[in-house]
């Protein structure tokens, strides 16, 4: 009756499993011998007789009672009963019985679970007492399956155990499944210390009655600058906060420095605090640095629960804390929900109109707006939107606003991220990056993560290490990155919608070219926690085994492990496991950013992939049809990563792109229509073409060996002064470049990801009558700066043009309407950088062109030639890979007084009778143990 695995123990021992057994007989016929019975082998005839016990135990581990029978009729009932306790806790007791009454024969058994249920947990919590009130997470996609219980008085438990009243009515998942540990937080309520607010029976007043049924004026404890010392410890603050500015629990106002640095010989904390049924944030930081907040919960809360507020607070650490049902609140943009977002104009600049999804909705357990500060150990178990948020302040807001320059925390290094833990959140698990707009609609908070020594661009990078992140059952992102350098390792994500993100800064040309990196870390697609309905789950529907299940966002949603988006990424030991199509919905190891119109780098590359036999599909280009749409914008239609070792292919060094794309293909390659893909060896590299004049232009480009295959390109900055487009390009071939329109007058042509002495023929279609100026030189991005100007010539021929001497020619054949280039990287390039060190060599092409001019071209301007194989994969397949895959992650598991994790499965399982009117020698009890699972 349960979605685990139930089974009972003797004398409470736990392990190893085994049946109960409960048997009757007498019923007309001899007893046999039974293994741990002292009376069934001399039973007599119609004697009533009952035995419970367990399978393949001794005498000692059963119970047995015989009757004598007496032919009259009535002979009475024999009754054997025993006490079991399964490994979760749970007391239960199984009876058997056997007798004649009134000449009818009565035997069967019932199963009946003793009051109360006990919880096994990691530690000891010999201080939490009966009459406690504490709070177990949900391990679902709805954080509103957490629950509440007291405590009962339990002589039996152990120190790590604890009886509560009532009924789970959700799934709670207590073990590690797949590898990912998803045992749910359990948090106490009860503090020595008392602080709460007086309420009202209902709302009242111009307390956004449209919002909340209930009154949300509670108390607040506010802490200022130049205080003596705060050490606050022990304390339950319920029915606190206001939902008004600066009315929180919990509140360091303005208090700069409040460690050893602001002449604190005892660093100001927060420990063990117990934040619940509050109305506004649990703990806010403004201006203030340096502070600990320690083994705190947040529990059932309105806006973001862990607050940094301005942009300019720094090494504050937050150890060990939880947040859960962090619900919707109307103080800032960001805290709101959609209705809110629309009703509310405070804090809104001018006659703005917000847009719900990208203005507001983004309510977070931990909102931290200066990657200076650490996060170690904590949980995230369910935010309305977000548990943890990292996004950082172009320049600092409010009350800050002024004390560092722009840009500087975009720049500023991550402080420690180590073990911390996200799921059950709606929107995301973790993000970095991402933009919500703030106060005013003319400022956006960072889209961008650019960490570098000093907070100083000019300096070198110093990457920023997510370790140990477990993120699972979010509806949406497990986790997503946008910056660069960024590291994720020892990491595990399961049962998201998205396992994990990665949208590289490495977008030219906003940056010299960056990267993120994923490693040593587990994806799951749809694990063996098949969760249970209610609670706001939205979706039920069949996993891959036909088994029900919750679902996120949609039974049809496409679910990704890995998702590529721009690039450079790189993705080295990791395992993937349980990614299987259903009729209802793909699901990929390996995906790409759907709907996308940017880049994707052919830098993208993995190595010593394990995909383990459960993954049904270990790549998808996508399809047209839902969620996809029409699968044809430019990255769509780009999208590529590179199999360094074959560990996913089973062919090393091979690069996989879109079946359809003729830009990479050769004779030599391989299509996968499962895929949509195509597995192609060659060099490949990426061709950035500026526009101007006109901006709204569809670009065609063809390699010439596949001109009757052109790519149509629409560009990505429509509207904006220039129109850019960035083709996948294999390199030492020929290209066709048209467009829809008369071609624009001013082309820049950047050679990206190319190394020294790589090159490109390119052609472009231009009228007859078109007069050229074509000049090299060297763009250096960080300080805006143009070196090294070289001016092109006309060349006689199109063979001189395109010799490759070294020579800076062009060549316009009037009678075709081409203009021919020889397109070179004469720079070195290092590492994962676009561009070389000197800068971005470019070549700049400015058209005179008369009205009037015809500027239609033919298909293909170059020699007929029978595209060339490059080296032909099928010769060269990988060898079994010894080394792939993750190690086992870490579990993320640390406890305190406060917060606790359960080992097992809690499931409502009430009194439980069953008759069973058989009359053979033994009856098999199926006994319903219980799983409680985080």
């Amino acid at each position: 009756g349960s979605p685990g695995r139930w089974w009972g123990s003797s004398e409470g021992t736990g392990f190893p499993p085994r049946r109960i057994s409960g048997s009757t007989t007498g019923m007309e016929r001899r007893g046999p011998s039974c293994p741990g019975s002292s009376g069934a082998g001399g039973l007599g005839l119609s004697q009533p007789w009952a035995l419970v016990g367990v399978l393949g135990g001794d005498r000692l581990s059963t119970a047995e009672d015989k009757r004598e029978y007496h032919g009259n009729g009535t002979t009475g009932l024999a009754v054997a009963q025993r006490d079991f306790l399964t490994y979760d806790g749970t007391r239960f007791t199984v009876t058997a019985f056997s007798g004649w009454i009134k000449g009818v024969p009565h035997n069967g058994f019932k199963v009946e679970v003793s009051k109360g249920i006990i919880l096994h947990l990691v530690d000891e919590v010999t201080s939490w007492l009966p009459g406690d009130r504490i709070v177990v997470a949900s391990t679902d996609y709805s954080m509103h399956q957490a629950e509440e219980f007291n405590l009962l008085p339990c002589p039996e438990c152990k120190s790590n155990q604890v009886k509560i009243d009532g009924s789970p009515l959700y799934l709670h998942i207590g073990e590690v499944i797949d590898g990912i540990d998803m045992r749910a937080e359990v948090g106490l309520l009860t503090r020595n210390i008392l602080i709460q607010g007086e309420m009202e029976d209902s709302c009242y007043g111009q307390n956004h009655c449209q919002f909340f049924s209930f009154d949300t004026f509670g108390g607040h404890i506010k802490i200022l600058r130049n205080f003596s010392s705060v050490h606050m410890s022990g304390v339950e603050l319920k029915n606190m906060g206001q939902q008004i500015l600066g009315s929180y629990p919990v509140h360091f106002h303005l208090a700069e420095d409040v460690d050893e640095r602001g002449g604190y010989e005892r660093p100001t904390y927060l420990d063990n605090l117990a934040i619940h049924h509050c109305f506004s944030r649990c703990v806010a930081i403004h201006g203030t640095h340096g502070l600990l907040v320690k083994d705190t919960i947040g529990y059932d809360t309105l806006g973001h629960c862990f607050f940094l507020e301005d942009g300019t607070e720094q090494r504050n650490t937050f150890y060990h804390n939880l947040g859960l049902l962090t619900r919707s609140g109307t103080i800032l943009p960001s805290d709101r929900n959609e209705a809110m977002c629309l009703a509310i104009r405070s804090h809104v600049y001018g006659d703005y109109v917000p847009v719900p999804s990208t203005d507001c909705m983004a309510v977070s357990t931990f909102w931290i707006a200066n990657p200076n500060n650490n996060l170690i150990e904590n949980a995230a178990a369910g935010a309305q939107d977000v548990g943890i948020w990292y996004l950082f302040h172009r320049v600092p807001t409010g009350q800050s606003e002024g004390q560092y320059p722009e840009g500087q925390a975009e720049h500023t290094p991550l402080g420690v991220f180590y073990n911390n833990r996200v799921h059950s959140n709606f929107k995301a698990g973790l993000f970095i990056g991402k933009g919500v707009k703030t106060t005013r609609a003319i400022r956006f908070l960072c889209l961008l993560f650019r960490p570098h020594q000093d907070a100083d661009p000019e300096k070198p990078r110093v990457p920023a290490v997510i370790d140990g992140l477990i993120a699972f059952k979010n509806n949406d992102h497990g986790a997503w990155a946008r910056g660069g350098d960024i590291i994720f390792r020892n990491s595990g994500f399961s049962d998201n919608g998205i396992g994990l993100t990665l949208a590289s800064d490495g977008t030219f040309p906003t940056d010299e070219g960056s990267s993120l990196e994923v490693t040593c870390s587990i994806f799951v697609g749809e694990s063996s926690n098949f969760g249970s309905q209610g609670g706001q789950n939205s979706y039920w529907g069949k996993g891959p085994n036909g088994e029900y299940r919750t679902l996120p966002r949609n039974k049809t949603f496409p679910i990704r492990g890995f998702q590529i988006y721009d690039g450079p990424v790189r993705m080295a030991k990791c395992t993937f496991k349980k990614f299987t199509p259903t009729v209802d919905r793909y699901s990929s190891a390996i995906g790409f950013f759907m709907k996308n119109s940017w880049q994707i780098s052919p830098q993208n590359n993995v190595s010593q992939i394990l995909m383990e036999k459960s993954v049904g599909l270990k790549v998808f280009f996508g399809r047209s049809g839902q969620w996809f749409g029409n699968n044809d914008n430019d990255g769509d239609k780009m999208s590529v990563f590179h199999d360094l070792d074959g560990s996913v292919t089973g062919y090393p060094d091979t690069f996989i792109g879109r079946e359809d794309n003729y830009l990479l293909r050769h004779p030599g390659c391989l299509t996968v229509p499962r895929w949509n893909g195509v597995m192609c060896t060659g060099k490949f590299a990426q061709l950035y073409i500026q526009a101007r004049r006109p901006e709204n232009l569809t670009l065609s480009i063809a390699r010439a060996a596949y001109h009757s295959h052109p790519l149509r390109l629409q560009g990505v900055n429509r509207g904006a002064p220039y129109q850019q487009y960035q083709p996948v390009v294999m390199l030492e071939q020929a290209y066709i470049i048209q467009w829809d329109g008369r071609a624009p007058e001013d082309i820049i042509l950047y050679p990206i990801n190319f190394n020294r002495g790589d090159w490109l023929h390119v052609a472009l279609c231009y009228p007859r009558a078109a007069v050229f100026q074509v000049m090299a030189d060297i763009y250096q991005r960080r300080t805006g700066t143009v070196h090294s100007v070289k001016h092109y010539l006309a060349a006689p021929s199109r063979a001189s043009a395109l010799n490759g001497t070294g020579e800076r020619l062009f060549y316009f054949d009037r009678a075709s309407g081409y203009l021919f280039i020889h397109l070179q990287a004469h720079e070195a390039r290092k590492g994962h950088s676009y561009c070389s060190q000197q800068g971005c060599e470019r070549v700049k092409i400015m058209a005179h062109m008369y009205p009037g001019d015809t500027w239609s071209c033919d298909p293909n301007p170059f020699p007929e030639r029978p595209a060339a194989a490059q080296r032909p994969m099928s010769q060269h397949p990988a060898v079994p890979c010894r080394a792939c895959g993750a190690p086992q992650v870490p579990l993320a598991i640390t406890s305190t007084p406060s917060v606790k994790y359960v080992r097992i499965q809690i499931q409502s399982l009430g009194r439980v009778d069953i008759q069973n009117h058989l009359t053979s020698a033994f009856i098999k009890v199926c006994c319903l143990l219980l799983h409680l699972k985080w």
